[in-house]
């Protein structure tokens, strides 16, 4: 699956990374045992995670009944039935968290879309600093199709996860679109060479880079201790402190 450069990269690695956890969530429309485009690319990511001793775990969101709206558990409101809050326990407990999804129509595709609006229903929740739930974790996203928009959706997934208090490492996004139009996805088959973009340099390369970042910036987070909270914990201010901010009826 990795590339003679990948696997030199993960041979040299001297940091330890074997406390890091790390979620992918695939969010294919397709269940299992369906094929999945997006699977094969996450491949190169799992790999290099795994190489490197981090507990990661790859997920397919259709495979589960996720309920829509922004709480929680909808269960309390109104639904039948809501897997989230299994899917919850996994996020809670990551410090990586990569979402992957296909392009349907230029966009993201509805289970992606529906993930972040469950994400969304724990954006009040904090941490043990008070701070928003999501502080002290990093986040990334994979994009697959063969129509152009991976810097689209990336655009709209990072900003996201960003928005609810994941750190986004630079170049954390990556992904293979092919020719526009009808025509091979990720990992399609072909009569002469490699599978359709599993030889692309440009999305390996940035495949590679995301995946490393991540790597990079959740060891770092997890070795400060997080965020500092001086100026961004909830708590704090609720209670009253400014953190130097200017009362505006003082001016």
């Amino acid at each position: 699956m990795l590339d003679e450069t990948q696997e030199k990269l993960c041979a040299e690695n001297t940091t330890d990374f074997s406390d890091l956890k790390a979620l992918i969530l695939n969010c294919t429309l397709k269940p299992s045992p369906q094929g999945s485009h997006t699977d094969k690319l996450l491949g190169i990511v799992e790999t290099i995670l795994h190489r490197n001793k981090v507990s990661a775990e790859r997920i397919r969101v259709a495979d589960f009944d996720i309920a829509p709206g922004v709480y929680p558990d909808m269960t309390e409101h109104g639904w039948v039935r809501d897997d989230w809050p299994q899917l919850w326990e996994k996020v809670s407990a990551a410090d990586i968290l990569i979402l992957a999804t296909p392009i349907w129509l230029g966009e993201k595709s509805s289970i992606c879309q529906r993930v972040i609006e469950r994400l969304y229903g724990h954006s009040g929740q904090t941490n043990d600093k008070g701070q928003y739930i999501f502080y002290g974790k990093v986040g990334g996203c994979m994009v697959t199709g063969n129509e152009d928009g991976i810097k689209h959706v990336g655009m709209g997934v990072l900003y996201s996860l960003q928005h609810i208090g994941y750190t986004i490492p630079p170049q954390a996004d990556a992904g293979w679109i092919g020719e526009a139009g009808p025509g091979p996805s990720y990992g399609d088959e072909r009569e002469d060479g490699p599978p359709y973009g599993m030889d692309n340099d440009f999305t390996r390369r940035n495949t590679t880079f995301a995946t490393w970042n991540l790597l990079h910036f959740a060891r770092m987070l997890k070795d400060a201790g997080g965020i500092p909270a001086h100026g961004n914990s909830k708590d704090l201010w609720s209670e009253g402190r400014r953190f130097d901010a200017p009362n505006p009826d003082y001016r």
